[in-house]
């Protein structure tokens, strides 16, 4: 005999719990299914236990740039174990406080592995779900690389309880998780290289911007390598040895870890969704533009699990609100993605939202590219900054900001206000006219467009 309920979250990440808190603020009864640790990627495996790492990354760089503030130090010591240690007091505890919020919502948590067993039916732990409505909020995991001896890698799930800090690291694959990582360890010490297939890294954002970040990158000792056909992961002795072409020629690298650094792609395998008629393609889901399965009216999904939209928590809790909130009105609403900025935290960060130059030309814009080279700035020069850059899109009849994307010069916290500009339809005007402290590296923006 089935349990029943009005909602049925598949995930307790963010695109589940804002799904579920909606739902079940308006009455309904709402069951989640966990099958890994309580609260998702973000809390427990991602951005915030990462970007403790990252922190202490930004210090050491702090550290480095001294000598242009003439001030004497000596040379920075890292104690990686403690610094691991200090990262999991931030995962400590996380699942727990999950569960006593959903106890006290009085959303049934259940912990398990689940499967779809018809269009409205889950089985979970021996027992079957139903619900009117059930959502894929599942997240992400690593992606699989079709390499020989790719089970010696380790993910980033690992490299966050790395207790012993490695003197050599060879990252598969140039994505975020890649560049993120790399900058952390090797600021730290660690021998750091970055095999990545396509001919340069972050293919999908501002070429012009991921070019200071690469430029950067190989400034503090990463070794980058692009245009890499990586073969074969073997054993050698106590290191690991990484066989790859690279321009044609048969090479080897040797590391003491190999990371897989290709990124993440929704976690739906196991769902069996051809038995909840769930329709997907082997890896992304087919939804609705308001996010509804395209084959079952009874299933949504949200969050990494999607596929298609960026997988940031943000979205992820974004895109969850706007399920819960169609359950509630029969649908209507549907996600906007261009107002949400996004953050590659190396050091310095490269931030971005909205278009890129190439992707203006494609839609056919008329667009002029403002900002650029921002070194010799007196606010980048009073900081000493490595990197400073920035590449705004400004559409020729109307001013609106179409894209901005910067790298350094306190990027990360600037681009939001990019940002608040795009989202309400303010135009550049907005940003000029405004007056701002300083000198502050908020006060260049009027100056970046």
């Amino acid at each position: 005999m089935a349990d029943n309920f009005d909602v049925v979250v598949l995930g307790t990440g963010n695109a589940g719990m804002g799904a579920a808190g909606v739902t079940r603020a308006a009455g309904k009864s709402v069951a989640m299914i966990e099958s890994r640790d309580v609260g998702g990627t973000c809390p427990i495996r991602g951005c915030v236990p990462k970007k403790v790492l990252v922190a202490a990354a930004q210090v050491l760089h702090q550290i480095d740039l001294a000598p242009q503030h003439h001030i004497s130090v000596g040379a920075p010591k890292l104690d990686w174990p403690a610094l691991i240690a200090r990262e999991r007091t931030f995962v400590d505890g996380v699942p727990d406080d999950f569960r006593g919020s959903l106890e006290n919502r009085e959303i049934e948590l259940i912990e398990g592995r689940a499967k779809f067993v018809g269009e409205n039916a889950i089985a979970v732990n021996g027992r079957t779900l139903e619900a009117e409505n059930i959502i894929i909020a599942t997240g992400s995991t690593p992606r699989s690389l079709p390499i020989k001896g790719a089970e010696l890698m380790i993910t980033s799930d690992d490299i966050l309880e790395l207790a012993t800090l490695p003197d050599r690291l060879v990252f598969i694959g140039g994505g975020v998780i890649a560049l993120e990582f790399g900058h952390v360890f090797a600021r730290a010490g660690t021998e750091v290289t970055i095999l990545e297939v396509m001919d340069r890294l972050l293919p999908r954002m501002e070429a012009d911007a991921v070019a200071q970040v690469h430029k950067e990158s190989e400034r503090i000792g990463i070794n980058i390598l692009t245009g890499v056909n990586v073969e074969e992961i073997t054993a050698a002795g106590n290191s690991l040895q990484v066989n790859f072409t690279h321009d044609g020629k048969p090479q080897s690298i040797e590391a003491d870890r190999v990371a897989n650094g290709a990124g993440r792609v929704p976690d739906v395998a196991e769902l069996d969704l051809d038995a909840g008629n769930v329709a997907h393609d082997g890896l992304s889901l087919s939804v609705s533009e308001e996010l509804r399965s395209t084959s079952n009216p009874h299933v949504w999904a949200a969050g990494d699990a999607i596929g298609g939209s960026g997988q940031l928590s943000p979205i992820a809790t974004y895109e969850g609100r706007i399920v819960g909130n169609n359950i509630l009105n029969g649908g209507g609403q549907t996600p906007s993605y261009g107002h949400i900025p996004a953050n590659v935290y190396t050091v310095p960060a490269l931030a971005t939202i909205g278009m890129t130059e190439e992707e203006a030309i494609a839609a056919g814009r008329k667009f002029q590219v403002k900002g650029g080279d921002m070194s010799g700035w007196r606010s980048s020069m009073t900081h000493a900054e490595t990197v400073s850059f920035s590449k705004v899109l400004v559409e020729d009849d109307t001013n609106a900001i179409l894209g901005a994307h910067i790298v350094g010069h306190g990027a990360e916290e600037i681009i939001h206000l990019f940002a608040m500009a795009m989202k309400y339809d303010l135009g550049t005007a907005a940003l000029t006219d405004m007056v701002y402290a300083y000198p502050t590296f908020a006060s260049d923006i009027k100056f970046m467009v």
